[in-house]
Formats: structure tokens, sequence, C-alpha cells
């Protein structure tokens, strides 16, 4: 560790930054050191047993109680529980820790109505011994400081913020899109195709637009920025966008609707049109949600892993509240479901 030590007074003692300055590390991983809340590495654990060692230093004994506190209890957030999508993830997660003695605590998310902005939840280190959380249903700002605490937590479908290490669970969406425009190129000869995004902040958006670009770019089509507008991962926001490109005279051979939930309002909005899905325009979507199949005509989608998800992050998490190393990202594959919507017979 070097020969240069700062010594504190005794009179004045040693802080747990003190700690993590002496030892080259951050604050969050002496906590984690200090609470076995996560896996460390024992070459840094060996620095910050040290780096105490020479410090003297002594945890709070109420940060201590407050990190050895157990409720036998999980945690989740989302942003919404409406839908057909959150019924199979909660199975997922249910099934991911039964047996394990935690009982599932659900807490839906709090935005700021002028701004969106998502409010600090009402589930954390004080009511739960570890946290899944669905993309944008807590704020960066909010999951920073849970990890700053060494708190458990595991993240659905969203990137650590900062480059944190926090274990994520998420889906191959970028290789599924490309799968679905191929499909509608290769095997219909759409060029025309719409793409409805979801929610801005949302990382499954943005790469199922990525997939989108690609196998457009694949086959020498332009991104015409005409043909991608906001879906919201919602019927109703989905019908108004679809019907304003109807209404615009935009030519369209096919629309890919972001998810499921779009694809139902893109079909509503095309029928309100006058127009015949898929013999006007094709339509197809992404996750392959219970009522996909039931829609008329069925729809063509990606088979998302929904319960997989689900279960393999309250895995996830449990190894982490037993201080059990886990898999930094898993993703999962996704699989091409071909039914009627596209053209297909």
């Amino acid at each position: 560790m070097g020969q240069n030590y700062l010594i504190k007074n005794p009179r004045h003692p040693a802080t747990i930054h003190d700690v993590a300055s002496l030892a080259g590390v951050s604050i969050a991983t002496v906590s984690r050191v200090i609470n076995g809340t996560a896996p460390v590495s024992q070459y840094t654990t060996i620095k910050v047993r040290e780096a105490i060692s020479i410090l003297s230093f002594t945890p709070h004994s109420a940060a201590r109680v407050l990190a050895t506190k157990k409720t036998n209890t999980i945690g989740l957030t989302l942003p919404e529980i409406s839908g057909f999508y959150f019924a199979p993830l909660l199975r997922g997660i249910e099934e991911g820790i039964r047996g394990s003695g935690y009982d599932l605590l659900v807490h839906s998310a709090v935005f700021r109505q002028e701004t969106g902005e998502v409010l600090t939840a009402k589930l954390g280190e004080n009511n739960t011994d570890g946290l899944i959380i669905f993309a944008a249903s807590l704020s960066n700002q909010e999951i920073s400081r849970l990890y700053n605490l060494g708190f458990p937590i595991v993240l659905l479908h969203q990137s650590p913020p900062n480059e944190f290490d926090i274990p994520c669970v998420t889906i191959e969406n970028k290789d599924g899109a490309l799968k679905l425009v191929d499909h509608l190129i290769d095997g219909h000869g759409f060029r025309n195709i719409g793409f409805l995004t979801g929610p801005p902040e949302h990382e499954d958006s943005y790469w199922r637009e990525m997939g989108y670009r690609e196998s457009l770019s694949c086959h020498g089509f332009l991104v015409d920025p005409n043909l991608i507008t906001f879906g919201g991962f919602s019927t109703i926001p989905a019908q108004d966008s679809v019907a304003q490109w109807l209404k615009s005279g935009i030519k369209l051979d096919a629309i890919f609707a972001g998810d499921d939930d779009a694809a139902t309002g893109a079909i509503t909005a095309i029928r309100q049109a006058g127009k015949r899905v898929p013999e006007d325009i094709a339509v197809v979507g992404f996750d392959d949600i219970y009522i996909s199949q039931y829609l008329s005509p069925p729809l063509t989608t990606i088979r998302a892993p929904i319960e997989q998800a689900g279960y393999t992050a309250a895995q996830q998490l449990i190894h982490l509240i037993h201080r059990e190393s886990v898999e930094p990202l898993v993703l999962l594959p996704t699989t091409l479901i071909i039914r009627q919507s596209c053209g297909c017979a």
C-alpha cells in the first residue's frame, strides 16, 4: 500500500472517507467490505482492511446496525403496474424468491407532474434487504445513493448510472428488432417501414431503434426521420401517432410498433382510417405478451423472456444479499414469432 500514511489524531477519529482515500478505493467499496453487502475482490478487501487497521477506524454503531438489519423482504420498483407486461415479470420474480424465505414488496414509481422526474421511492435500505429496479422507476440519483450505501440492488432493462458496478438483467433488444425488420424486408419486400419509439429514457427503446436502423442500413435503405415517431410503448400514444401518419399521407408499407401494446394502438388507428392489416399496412410488435396471439390478426412479434428476466433478477439479488458473486450483465435471447399481422398466412 506504500509508505506514506496519514495517521489520524486520536482526538479526531478516522472517517470512512479517510479509509477510502488511504486504500485508493471508493467509499462504497469500503462500505461493502465492512458490511459484507456485496462481493469485493480479495486484493481490494486486503487493502481496505489494512487501511482500517492503520487508521484504527471503527464504523459507527448505528451504521452497522442499519447495514446488518434484516427484513426478509425484497423490494421491486416499477414505473407502473398496468398492462399485460408486468404479470409475467412478477410471476418470474415470485418464482425466483420461492423457498428463499423472502417476501416481495412492490412499489410503483411516483412522478413529478410538471417535469416527469422520478421521485424517491418508498422502498430502500430501511424496509427491504435488497431492491430490483425496473427501468425508469427510480432516479439515477437514488440508485447512486443506494449503491454508495453498499445496498444490494439489481437493475432490470437499465444500465448502471456513472459506470457503477451494479448487476443488470436485460434482453437482446437490438438483435430481436434486427430479426423482425429483416423479416419485413426479406420476407415481404417492404421498404417504407415506420418505427414507434418508446419512452425516451427507456433503454429497450434505444436498442430496438438501433436494430431497426441497422436492418435498413444493411439492406441499403436510408433511414427516413419522418418514419420514426413516438409510440411510448403504450396503446393511446401509438394510436395517435399512427393516425397522424395516415392523415399526412406518408407512404407506409409496415409499422414496427416498438412493443405489443403500441402495436394494438397502431392496428386501431389503421382500421379507423379505413385500411386493413396486413393487406394495406403490416404491423409487428415486440415482447409477445399474452394478448398478442388473440389480436385480429394475430400479431407477429418478438418473444421476450419476460418471466425468465424476472426470475433471473430475483436470483441475482438473493446472491448479492448472501454476499455471493453474480454476473455483471445477463443478456437473455429473444425469438421471432411469425403470425398473420405481417402478411404471413
